[in-house]
């Protein structure tokens, strides 16, 4: 049976096969050399634009480290095949725009600004592409513990 690897085993593995410390990794995506220890030993999870962060600087992938850090997020993103990994992360600024500006559907669905404010900082991994994908993150976030 294939052991899962937790975000914070892959985050460490990387960091020391890249030679960097704590110190270094931390002072590359703007934290405390202390909260990448806490990410790394599983005791905190990092916000969706810091976990952006340390995917670019450690090169590793977006939707890998989201799945690693939210798991429960995995049946929403995952289609069961390991996704091939693209030359160049899509676009979703279009897909953030579109969904963002269309008020109807926002009034319709109740999209609050801290929901937005979530949903824009998940937009920055890259991989939401349709206002559809938007809205069924946006029922995961209300259905979650």
């Amino acid at each position: 049976m294939k052991q899962t690897k937790s975000l914070g085993k892959m985050l460490k593995e990387r960091r020391i096969k890249l030679g960097l410390t704590q110190r270094v990794l931390a002072e590359q995506v703007g934290i405390k050399a202390s909260h990448v220890a806490y990410i790394e030993s599983g005791r905190r999870r990092p916000s969706l634009p810091l976990m952006e962060r340390m995917a670019t600087v450690l090169d590793l992938d977006r939707r890998e480290l989201f799945v690693l850090a939210h798991p429960e997020a995995k049946g929403m993103i995952d289609s069961g095949a390991p996704p091939s990994r693209p030359e160049a992360p899509p676009s979703t600024g279009d897909a953030w725009q579109q969904f963002v500006n269309d008020r109807s559907l926002l009034a319709r669905y109740n999209v609050t600004q801290r929901e937005l404010k979530a949903l824009k900082q998940l937009s920055l991994l890259g991989y939401v592409l349709t206002s559809r994908e938007f809205l069924a993150i946006l029922s995961l976030i209300r259905t979650a513990p």
